[in-house]
């Protein structure tokens, strides 16, 4: 009897996961509620905790490591030798996950603060053995402002800002603020030429929506030789990964150099709090002579952590779109696409499949990005290379949730490194491949300008 029972379950099992596994077919909108930014992951919090909500439907086991994930992202990290959470540093900028992603949103654009969220990689203009960015003899990729007692901290940062002027042609006036960043009190002095890029923390949501698009569907979207003609390229980042010992294509991070959630999770352990793991078990002090400079026999941060971590950001689910009925708020999608700023931000795509997670499986989604990276222009140029990114080169950023980030953050901060404070700085900031969407922007009327901020506050 039991292994009729065991027969009939394996059946049963079968035909769910290729009932799952069925082809991709083509979506229709009809009756399709555009509210749902993140599909079947979509949450409807339009509060300060919008960010936070795990994706809706997952087994008891995934719910289980989830909410892991969620207590090992919110855990601080503190000196070796502890019982737990012990090996921070003995350098480095941050001690949680959550310190830098508020809410599991967005950062605060200051340095050495506990609240600070502002990251500052270091490179000598090279390049490694994997082809990405070679590190600054005793400073390594990243600098750290921060150190444990008796050990010096690598550097600080000084932040200033200048504010310039902004005449549209209808009389209108705007202020950006420009800033500026100067390395203070290195420990030592920094040998040769460097390149310095400033990364403010992403939102953490939704990444696993984004991980499950298909590489050809991103592929789609690139057009290096500008085919079309209306000035917007594109191409993809291909970038190292150390767990699969191979260059896959890159996803994550502002210049889309990580290709994975797990890496990426693995690398700011190691990065931002010097706690090593299997994927990045050197210490992120390496070349520093007043730190250790080895391979830990013993990793700081177990595999199930990290895991469990990983799985976390994996099915954080995406916030809904809100007003989409809205006159105003449709009159600035539709000038939104008139402008072609959907040329990069492509308002939707497909996701593949996960036959674990349901929710992130042939998903119809609205993130408004291409992953792809893009010439922005001398403005928001950082001179730092990152595989195959160039020194004016970023990813185009998601835009779901954005409409979010004051309640999330208390003051909303865009690009970047922050520098913009409203939506409207963060556009006027765009240049190279935008240049021309962002001319025909300030030709609008303010009332059609507010009309395009609206619009972007619903998403």
């Amino acid at each position: 009897m039991n292994r009729k029972l065991a027969i009939i379950t394996g059946i049963i099992t079968i035909v769910t996961v290729f009932s799952m596994c069925r082809k991709a077919e083509t979506f229709n909108e009809e009756h399709y509620d555009s509210r749902l930014s993140g599909g079947l992951a979509t949450v409807f919090d339009a509060g300060s905790k919008a960010f936070t909500h795990m994706i809706d439907g997952l087994s008891e086991n995934d719910v289980r490591a989830h909410e892991l994930g969620d207590v090992g992202f919110e855990q601080t990290f503190v000196a070796a030798p502890a019982p737990v959470l012990g090996g921070l540093g003995p350098v480095f900028n941050n001690v949680s996950c959550i310190s830098c992603h508020h809410n599991d949103g967005k950062g605060t654009p200051t340095a050495g603060t506990a609240t600070s969220s502002l990251l500052f990689r270091i490179s000598n203009g090279l390049t490694d053995e994997y082809g990405g960015p070679a590190g600054m003899d005793g400073y390594g990729g990243q600098l750290q402002d921060q150190g444990l007692f008796g050990i010096q901290p690598e550097a600080s940062m000084n932040i200033s800002y200048i504010e310039m002027p902004v005449n549209y042609p209808d009389g209108s006036t705007a202020t950006l603020r420009k800033p500026f960043y100067t390395i203070q009190n290195a420990y030592k002095a920094i040998a040769g030429n460097y390149q310095l890029s400033p990364r403010l923390a992403p939102p953490v949501f939704g990444l696993g929506l984004l991980e499950n698009v298909p590489e050809s569907t991103i592929l789609s979207f690139a057009d290096e030789t500008d085919r079309d003609g209306d000035g917007i390229k594109g191409h993809a980042n291909y970038v190292y990964n150390p767990q699969t010992q191979r260059k896959e294509i890159g996803r994550f991070g502002l210049k889309a150099n990580t290709s994975t959630i797990k890496v990426q999770v693995a690398t700011a352990y190691q990065q931002d709090m010097g706690v090593t793991s299997m994927i990045r078990p050197q210490e992120a002090s390496w070349g520093q002579p007043q730190c250790a400079n080895i391979y830990a026999e013993n990793y700081d941060l177990p595999d199930s952590t990290l895991s469990a971590v990983a799985f976390y950001v994996k099915t954080l689910a995406v916030p809904a779109r809100r007003d989409v009925d809205d006159a105003e708020v449709k009159r600035g999608e539709a000038l939104f696409m008139q402008l072609n700023c959907s040329g990069c931000h492509r308002p939707t795509m497909q996701t593949g499949m996960d036959v674990h997670v349901r929710a992130l499986s042939n998903q119809h989604i609205h993130p408004y990005t291409d992953l792809l990276l893009h010439d922005m222009g001398e403005g928001l140029a950082d001179g730092y290379t990152d595989y195959l990114a160039s020194g004016r080169e970023w990813r185009t950023a998601p835009l779901w949730g954005i409409g979010l980030f004051e309640k999330t953050n208390g003051i909303p901060y865009y690009l970047h490194d922050g520098r913009a404070r409203t939506l409207e700085e963060a556009i006027l900031w765009h240049g190279g491949e935008a240049e021309q969407a962002k001319e025909n922007y300030m030709k609008l009327s303010k009332t059609d300008r507010q009309a395009v901020s609206r619009f972007l506050k619903s998403l």
